[in-house]
């Protein structure tokens, strides 16, 4: 009987102390803190766009780079390089297989342009990745284009998902 007895006093106590304490709403979003742009980039306020299961959020653009230097060498431009930062999030329900070296970058006379691959080695930037189920991923994408153009779009592609089995056609994102 005392044991009850205590167990009951135990609970009501419990649901008093919880009853006058006001409970606070569950966030709805995550709080990142904010990052410095980088001296040479520009700050993109974009809205997401997707492509299939991935969503693309363009942050940040660079252009007119006359080089990149990375830890044991600097690489001059054939042209001009053009850096975006970018952040890729999976919102499908399995993963897919990411591949960086298809982002096109579209200039302003309407040629596509793949990511420039030795830049991208020497900045150390990801050629391809599994994007998980919820996983969002940031990271750099650099391409070589004529110094006489302009960068106006990148064409995303998102990955092979279980409704688009070869992902052929992109979503052009402009800039």
């Amino acid at each position: 009987m005392k044991l009850r007895l205590l167990a009951v006093v135990v609970l009501l106590s419990a649901a008093g102390c919880q009853a006058g304490q006001p409970s606070a709403p569950a966030q709805t979003t995550y709080e990142l803190p904010p990052r410095q742009v980088r001296p040479d980039e520009t700050a993109l306020k974009l809205p997401p766009a997707k492509n299939g299961d991935t969503e693309f959020t363009l942050i940040g653009l660079a252009a007119g780079l006359p080089s990149i230097t990375g830890s044991h060498t600097e690489f001059p431009a054939k042209g001009q390089f053009v850096r975006l930062r970018l952040v890729v999030t999976n919102t499908g329900t399995s993963s897919v297989l990411f591949d960086a070296k298809r982002q096109l970058l579209v200039d302003d006379r309407g040629d596509a342009h793949p990511p420039e691959e030795q830049a991208m080695i020497i900045k150390r930037q990801p050629a391809q990745f599994d994007l998980g189920h919820g996983v969002r991923v940031e990271f750099d994408l650099y391409w070589d284009i004529p110094k006489d153009r302009k960068p106006v779009t990148l064409r995303a592609f998102g990955g092979p998902s279980i409704t688009d089995m070869k992902n052929v056609t992109g979503t052009d994102i402009k800039l």
